[in-house]
């Protein structure tokens, strides 16, 4: 066989070679190859893969001078740069043992099997080396390089010599030109299979990232029915799916799609499936009727994925995707549904969390609401008592604000107040203060109309404006101004107190906002007190801005986001 005809044929091989191993990289098991694995099972597959497709390249050529011209090289070669030194000798020993036991007493069996373990060896020992190894050039370097030595050897080793000699002149060239090509190309097409599949996978996680995203407004609510419904409808509306279904424990919260006329809401559930995957905590793919197991004899749906939803280690309910003849599930949709079931759980545990914080928050304001302070009660006493006889109409005003001032600083039967029931707490806190130092307190209030049902926490203003009276503007021998501003900012409630008052210098602003300090029991619902139930209920986003210099004054701001009234 002259070296242009063997030429051809290796490129024939070669040719017949690529398009399987572009077959098997995308089958989905393959795909899960990864390189850089410390796991053994994942480097023996690989090392079987390459291993392999190496035994094969030696059936790629035809013999010549009791010798086999071959395509070794270029998969042990693609073995050592994909997976390092371990993989790269194991797909070589593969080989290059195979070589010698088909034909063991060939003359050039020895250089041959030597050659193609090195070449993989060394391989492997660049990728160790080069952090960016799986490049063609690199690849088709190594085979030009590899494949030389190899005929190197098959000089060095191979006896008689003057058959070596003829040997090296008909297979050298076709061997070191294709297996070089070949080396490149197998790596380039393990190049492009993987950026696939880390394009399938990103669109995926940006899809899962989406619907979360979609849905974690409604189930920061919890897992009921309302927020059931609307994550199934976004589920549906995002992916094409015959169905989509979330159950509790016993009844089916919501179901969208086919079959909506027997799966359906507020039932319990239909599928012996379900039942078992709330059981197990394992989640499942099903094909086939038999195995939804829905005892509906005109049931629509084929096919069905099941995600057990979380709280801690206790299964709370299911997520459940269907399909339908028309609209069938597959690999993809199940990972799809396990990322979104481990989100949701998630989210419910989140849920949880927050209703602890906001249940201790509401257990703080109790607390704090028998702190009363004494001093300001005996004083507004006090100042009642001195209006009786020279002003008994100011009197009975005083005390009806202190009665509604007292009632309110008490009811603890609410987390949550509309901002016009905190303002009048306010109102009369500073219509007491007021009559107590005449001329002293004076006082500038803004409210935007349309703000005053926006539900805020209890005793979060009026602590803010006692504090900018009692230790700003009255420790002034000529008062001062209180100014209370309250606005809408976008979804957000703005307050705004401040004073013209003595001050603060730093230090002490730093006292107040530290997250170890808390207020004396006796100096009532204070400051920091404020500070620490916003961060509690809300996050720590909503804090307490205190700004302050002595001898000019006191700023506190703050935030509150809508959230519906909670009784």
């Amino acid at each position: 066989m002259t070296t242009g005809i063997l030429l051809i044929t290796l490129i024939e091989r070669f040719g017949l070679m690529v398009a399987g191993a572009f077959m098997l990289l995308s089958i989905s098991p393959v795909q899960k190859l990864r390189r850089d694995t410390n796991s053994p099972l994942q480097k023996s597959f690989c090392i079987l893969f390459f291993g392999l497709f190496g035994i094969l390249g030696t059936y790629s050529g035809n013999a010549i001078f009791e010798s086999v011209a071959n395509l070794r090289a270029m998969a042990v070669i693609t073995a050592g740069l994909f997976g390092g030194p371990a993989v790269g000798l194991g797909a070589g020993l593969m080989a290059g043992l195979h070589r010698n036991i088909i034909d063991p007493g060939g003359f050039s069996a020895l250089p041959c099997g030597l050659a193609t373990v090195l070449e993989g060896l060394f391989a492997g020992l660049v990728a160790w080396r080069v952090k960016e190894s799986m490049d063609w050039r690199l690849a088709a370097m190594l085979g030009l390089v590899g494949e030389t030595v190899h005929m190197i050897l098959v000089l060095a080793l191979s006896r008689p010599f003057p058959q070596a000699v003829e040997l090296v002149k008909v297979i050298g060239m076709p061997m070191i030109v294709v297996n070089s090509l070949g080396a490149a190309l197998f790596v380039q097409i393990i190049n492009l299979v993987s950026k696939g599949r880390e394009r399938r996978e990103s669109s995926h996680a940006e899809q899962i990232l989406s619907i979360a995203n979609q849905t974690v407004s409604h189930l920061r609510s919890g897992l009921n029915r309302e927020t059931a419904a609307a994550t199934a409808r976004i589920i549906y509306d995002n992916i094409p799916l015959a169905a989509v279904s979330i159950t509790d424990t016993e009844t089916v919260l919501a179901h969208i799609g086919a079959g909506d006329t027997h799966h359906l809401v507020d039932k319990p559930i239909q599928t012996e499936a379900t039942r078992r995957v709330l059981h197990s905590g394992q989640p499942t793919f099903l094909s086939g009727k038999r195995q939804i197991a829905c005892g509906h004899p005109g049931c629509p749906l084929n096919s069905a994925i099941i995600i057990p939803l979380r709280k801690g280690d206790t299964v709370t309910g299911t997520l459940k995707f269907y399909g339908s003849q028309s609209e069938p599930l597959d690999s993809i949709r199940f990972e799809i549904a396990k990322g979104l079931g481990g989100l949701f759980s998630t989210q419910l545990e989140l849920e949880d969390i927050h209703l602890k914080a906001r249940m201790l928050a509401h257990a703080e304001i109790r607390r704090l609401q028998a702190q009363i302070n004494p001093h300001f009660l005996f004083n507004s006493l006090n100042t009642i008592a001195s209006f009786c006889r020279t002003n008994p109409d100011k009197a009975r005003e005083l005390l009806l604000d202190l009665s509604r001032y007292m009632r309110r600083s008490l009811d603890s039967s609410r987390g949550f107040v509309p901002l016009y029931e905190e303002l009048e707490q306010v109102a009369s806190y500073l219509a007491i203060e007021q009559a107590r130092f005449g001329d002293r307190v004076r006082v500038d209030v803004t409210i935007e109309p349309d703000c005053t049902d926006w539900p805020i926490p209890p005793l979060i203003i009026q602590p803010i404006v006692e504090n900018g009276v009692r230790h700003g503007i009255a420790r002034r021998e000529e008062g001062g101004v209180i100014t209370l501003q309250v606005g809408r900012d976008g979804d957000e409630l703005a307050v705004r107190v401040a004073d013209n008052g003595v001050g603060m210098d730093e230090q002490q602003v730093q006292r107040l906002l530290a997250r170890h300090q808390t207020d004396s029991h006796s100096s009532g619902i204070g400051v920091t007190n404020c500070r620490q139930r916003l961060e509690q209920i809300f996050g720590p986003r909503y804090t307490l801005n205190i700004h302050s210099r002595p001898g000019e004054g006191t700023e506190v701001a703050f935030r509150v986001p809508k959230i519906p009234m909670v009784q």
